[in-house]
């Protein structure tokens, strides 16, 4: 019963993370605009980030230390802090957008402005960290965020013809009314979306929480194997929703209600309240994740004393830090501007970072001295950097396509 019960950390990092508040509005939004003519870009992130994530939690199970630990170590303490300093001007961001999307599924069951729910947000997000174990949490919002499955019942429901949903997936083509330059900013924000540069330090930092050692290797990778699919069944089903009910009546996804409508139109009240249940949860679970990774990344960066494991009182720079990160995040949100804008800016600047996270993971995963018999394979070395190249690609395109749509708007 505990494998299984460990299992729920990759449920928590794919709900959490790949089925975040950017799927909650890139895959809507994409569906409705492109059909499913982008369903490479997510099936594309689910095996870049499967990838990475095995690297990352085999190597803290084989060397007991998270993988930003070790990147200060192989690398230095300069480069380390140039992807310190990336990693979290991304992350801090994802947590804004987080605590902004928590809030956005709090005004959809209460009508009440989403800025007055921010405060409470946040303060219940550091009571969770602070309070509740790394177990408890894991299993609680891990699970309460499989209710978003009920938009795959939703998918079914609505009688797709099958035959032509897997032709147009497998055979992409851009819409008419769309250009190519809006085509791939799309494709990155959905690419992003699923590949976010926080997954990996919060894997890896929570295989250490839960001690994880050589003999969890089964567990480790059947959590990447079961966690994350789900999530990528999720975002399809989302895309797919929205491209059976709004794109043929021509009707662009711009708030968070009309990414339920596909699924509570067909099913009723019960299957809204589902997914208000499973916003929250994978929401309020996303923002847990980047906050603590923020805390993760810069306590094993100074080598400070840190966990969920450790009592407050002795990792007390660790929990000010991820105050002080919650602080600068509510300070964004309350700007008052659009939590879906500030999301959809995060998955795709996400995007052009993702070197700076991705490359450390690879570079250690290959080191004997960490790693001893468990480096990688060649077939996993060639498919690592096969996705680096891409990578880097897309950095390099990706402010020059946000400039071109003007955020992939025009």
């Amino acid at each position: 019963m505990k494998r299984v019960l460990e299992v729920a950390l990759g449920i928590l990092t794919a709900i959490g993370g790949f089925v975040d508040i950017g799927e909650l509005v890139a895959a809507p939004a994409v569906g409705a605009r492109f059909g499913m003519s982008l369903a490479w870009a997510t099936v594309l992130s689910l095996i870049g980030i499967m990838l990475f994530a095995e690297m990352a939690g085999r190597v803290a199970a084989v060397s007991h230390r998270p993988v930003f630990d070790l990147v200060r170590e192989r690398l230095g303490p300069r480069l380390a802090l140039v992807n310190l300093t990336g990693s979290l001007v991304i992350t801090v961001a994802t947590v804004a957008a987080e605590i902004g999307g928590v809030a956005l599924a709090l005004e959809l069951a209460t009508s009440i402005n989403y800025l007055l729910w921010v405060p409470l947000v946040v303060l219940l997000v550091w009571i969770v960290i602070w309070r509740i174990n790394f177990e408890v949490m894991e299993n609680l919002f891990g699970l309460l965020g499989l209710a978003l499955l009920v938009t795959a019942v939703g998918v079914w429901r609505l009688n797709p013809d099958w035959g032509n949903v897997a032709h147009l997936a497998s055979h992409p083509s851009i819409p008419h009314a769309e250009g190519k330059a809006q085509y791939f900013y799309w494709a990155i924000a959905m690419f992003g979306a699923g590949f976010m540069p926080y997954e990996v330090l919060f894997f890896s930092s929570g295989a250490v929480e839960q001690k994880w050692s050589r003999r969890d290797l089964v567990v480790e990778r059947a959590n990447v194997i079961i966690g994350f699919p789900l999530g990528a069944l999720v975002t399809l089903a989302l895309m797919l929703g929205a491209a059976l009910v709004f794109q043929p009546r021509g009707i662009h996804v711009t708030n968070l209600y009309q990414a339920t409508l596909p699924t509570s139109v067909v099913l009723g009240k019960w299957a809204l309240i589902s997914l208000l249940v499973g916003f929250f949860a994978c929401t309020f679970g996303a923002a847990l994740e980047t906050a603590l990774s923020c805390g993760y990344a810069v306590g094993q960066y100074f080598g400070w004393q840190w966990g969920k494991t450790v009592e407050p009182r002795d990792d007390a720079r660790f929990h000010l830090s991820i105050i002080g990160f919650l602080c600068v995040a509510t300070g964004l949100v309350m700007t008052s501007i659009d939590p879906l804008k500030i999301t959809e800016f995060v998955i795709v600047l996400s995007a052009a970072a993702l070197p700076l996270t991705y490359l450390p993971v690879l570079i250690v995963a290959n080191d004997p001295d960490y790693m001893g018999d468990q480096t990688n394979s060649r077939f996993t070395n060639s498919l690592g950097f096969a996705f680096l190249l891409l990578l880097i690609v897309i950095s390099v395109a990706t402010v020059p396509l946000m400039i071109i749509t003007k955020g992939g708007g025009s």
